[in-house]
């Protein structure tokens, strides 16, 4: 008989071919199959402790089965004790007021809080000067979530007419605000380059061309919509004039840059505990790279607790507001303030199906033009300017998309809207220790990627040189290299920025090591051009310049703040190829144009950095003196160098000597008796 299909029952396989032939089976063969079954059954209760190991396995899996069944049907009530209705008593009050009693948990842990911030303020309140501001800050944005999400409706509605308005106005009110916003920024350049000189027209010279460049070579020339382009160069601009140009937001930031600087150093706590005494020894590897197994940690337990998510909502709404980009673009310009190129796309994951060309551009153009915390700290741990690396990242959000959408303008309807109910992922992490343990984990992937591509990098780059030394010696030149090919490629970009012109060079061959190998190279290079410059000594050594001005300094250090080189190329199509499958083609015909994008977008960002930067904010007299000696477009009415000549006079006439002891050289002393032009002794 040919065997079919069985039906698995619950009590075992059951061969549908006979189950004709059971329905002619007679009274007798029945009785009889139930004796041998029961004989059966007895006869395996009598084998149950003989049977090997599998058998034991399904005996004891059927007597549990069996045990339990007897179990529930001989289960009795059972009397309660004291405690275990009281017990049921309180989580029935619990399940039946949970969101009152979590309200009076949170409400007495906020007073406890506020009891501690008022103590600190009234004991000393400069002392808890930063702990009321950050307090101040945090209330104001719990009290606008929380009218949000309460009457967003009646403020939607409260705001509509006005908006009705405005579009209705809106033709002739846009070039009103145009027109006033280009007197405005012709009067200020008038004004500022008759108090602090020329130089800044240079930086505003580059912005232009940058500009102009980016509208030339763009993807649709006709179809950009200026407004997310203003808005971003608007959004820089006030950023830096904040930041670089007012007491407080200098002094806010710098605030902040210390405060970074000394978090990170905790990390020597694990690096001395684990590489001992002399872990200082190996600078890079036992100093650098811990501190980006900290950050990461760090990093990886506020997106557990949901702080930078938090975070990065309200930067991006603020940007989704001002530049009218859409939700996808500006999350994603905010997250690459704080998480990697390739780990930020994983917060809207879910959505990147069914983005535009546009958004994904903007999307790979954020992460090229933005560098991550985690190794924003080993920048700060080189000796780069921490105030200017967090001022740097945050003025790169806004530019990136404003670079993004002149490169390549959107020419199809976003499909994703926060109408459409867009929400960021979550940490994966149960708990705290799970997430800082998963933090440090993701980190050896990082830091095993910067060890060995500088391995690598800089093993090449010998080779290289070497090479180039050899080509060079056949024609009288073995001066000849890589950085050397790279400082005449990118001079006239770097100098447009605003770098001087003696330094543009160097800064030129900067640019180079950041966009053929990676930014740590070309950071890790200007650290020492830092270092060489507070150690003071001889500008130039046979002939090759050993420091820059702070000035240049200050440029390159904005300039180089990114990821676009090519190394980082084929991790963002690996990555984001990974993330969405279906957008393989778009993002290998993208990402080259993006990387474009991100680089100016770090250059547009420099420009403004060399429009605002004062020197004498930062920069001791002696070299604000130097730097003036070598420049003849100094104003005379310059209230830094006027104050600094006036403190070094003051000094001569309270000392015996003519020329105070100290590091001014003779120079210094005539760039003051021009700037002052009085006569005194000192001058004759």
């Amino acid at each position: 008989m040919e065997l079919k299909a069985t039906s698995c029952g619950r009590l075992g396989a059951h061969n549908l071919a006979f189950q004709n032939d059971s329905e002619n089976v007679d009274a007798t063969n029945l009785k009889g199959l139930g004796d041998n079954s029961q004989r059966t059954k007895n006869s395996q209760k009598k084998k149950t402790g003989h049977t090997n190991q599998g058998d034991e396995y399904i005996n004891i899996e059927s007597d549990l089965h069996e045990n339990k069944g007897a179990s529930a049907d001989n289960e009795q009530p059972r009397l309660k004790g004291h405690f275990e209705k009281k017990y049921d008593k309180v989580c029935e009050f619990y399940k039946k007021h949970k969101t009152r009693i979590h309200y009076v948990i949170c409400g007495i842990l906020m007073t406890v809080y506020l009891a501690i911030v008022i103590a600190a303020c009234s004991l000393n309140f400069q002392r808890a000067l930063p702990l009321f501001m950050i307090t101040v800050i945090a209330i104001l944005f719990i009290c606008w979530d929380f009218l949000i999400a309460k009457y967003e409706d009646r403020i939607a509605a409260f705001f509509s007419s006005g908006e009705k308005y405005l579009k209705k106005q809106w033709v002739w009110l846009k070039r009103v605000l145009c027109a006033a916003l280009f007197i405005t920024i012709i009067c200020w350049l008038i004004f500022d380059t008759k108090k602090k000189g020329s130089r800044q027209l240079i930086s505003f010279g580059g912005l232009v061309m940058y500009v102009l460049l980016m509208f030339i070579f763009s993807k649709y020339p006709a179809r950009v919509a200026w407004r997310p382009v203003l808005a971003g160069i608007g959004m820089q601009f006030l950023l830096g004039l904040f930041i670089l140009r007012t007491k407080v937001g200098f002094d806010t930031f710098n605030w902040l840059g210390i405060q970074i600087q000394t978090f990170l150093e905790y990390s020597d706590t694990g690096a001395k505990f684990v590489f001992g005494d002399k872990y200082k020894d190996h600078f890079f590897a036992f100093k650098v790279l811990p501190v980006v197994v900290f950050f990461s940690t760090v990093m990886s337990i506020l997106y557990h607790v949901g702080f930078m998510q938090w975070l990065i909502r309200k930067v991006g709404w603020i940007m989704y507001i001002f530049m009218g980009t859409t939700p996808v673009e500006s999350f994603i310009a905010a997250g690459n303030i704080f998480v990697g190129q390739t780990e930020c796309p994983l917060l809207v994951r879910p959505y990147l199906p069914y983005v535009t060309k546009s958004e994904l551009h903007a999307v790979m153009t954020a992460g090229f033009s933005s560098v991550a915390g985690t190794v924003l700290g080993a920048y700060i741990s080189f000796g780069v300017s921490s105030s200017h690396l967090l001022t740097a990242s945050v003025m790169s959000a806004p530019a990136a998309l404003a670079t993004s959408r002149l490169f390549w303008p959107e020419t199809e309807k976003p499909l994703v809207t926060l109408e459409s109910g867009l929400q960021m992922a979550k940490g994966e992490s149960k708990n705290l220790l799970e997430a800082a343990s998963q933090g440090a984990s993701n980190s050896i992937m990082l830091v095993a990627n910067i060890t060995v591509n500088l391995i690598s990098f800089l093993a090449l780059q010998s080779f290289i040189d070497s090479a180039l030394s050899w080509v060079g010696t056949l024609f009288d030149y073995p001066q000849l290299n890589f950085e050397n090919i790279c400082a005449h490629v990118f001079m006239p970009l770097s100098f447009m920025m605003g770098v001087d012109w003696e330094d543009s060079f160097i800064v030129g061959g900067l640019l180079g090591y950041k966009t053929f190998f990676n930014e740590f190279l070309a950071y890790e290079r200007l650290s020492k051009l830092i270092r060489n410059r507070e150690k003071g000594g001889s500008m130039y050594i046979n002939g090759v310049k050993q420091y820059m001005t702070v000035h240049s300094e200050v440029i390159a250090t904005y300039a180089l703040c990114g990821f676009a080189n090519f190394g980082s190329l084929g991790l963002v199509i690996g990555g984001l190829t990974s993330i969405a499958p279906s957008k393989k083609k778009e993002i290998a015909d993208g990402a080259f144009r993006a990387m474009i994008a991100g680089t100016v977008a770090c250059f547009m960002t420099a420009c403004i950095a060399g429009m605002l930067i004062v020197p004498g904010l930062e920069v001791p007299c002696r070299i604000l003196l130097g730097n003036a000696s070598n420049f003849t477009d100094f104003p005379a009415n310059n209230t830094e160098l006027v104050e600094c000549c006036q403190q070094l006079f003051t000094s001569a006439n309270h000392s015996e000597k003519i020329f105070p002891s100290g590091n001014y050289s003779l120079t210094s002393w005539k760039v003051c008796c021009q700037i002052l032009g009085q006569p005194s002794f000192h001058c004759t």
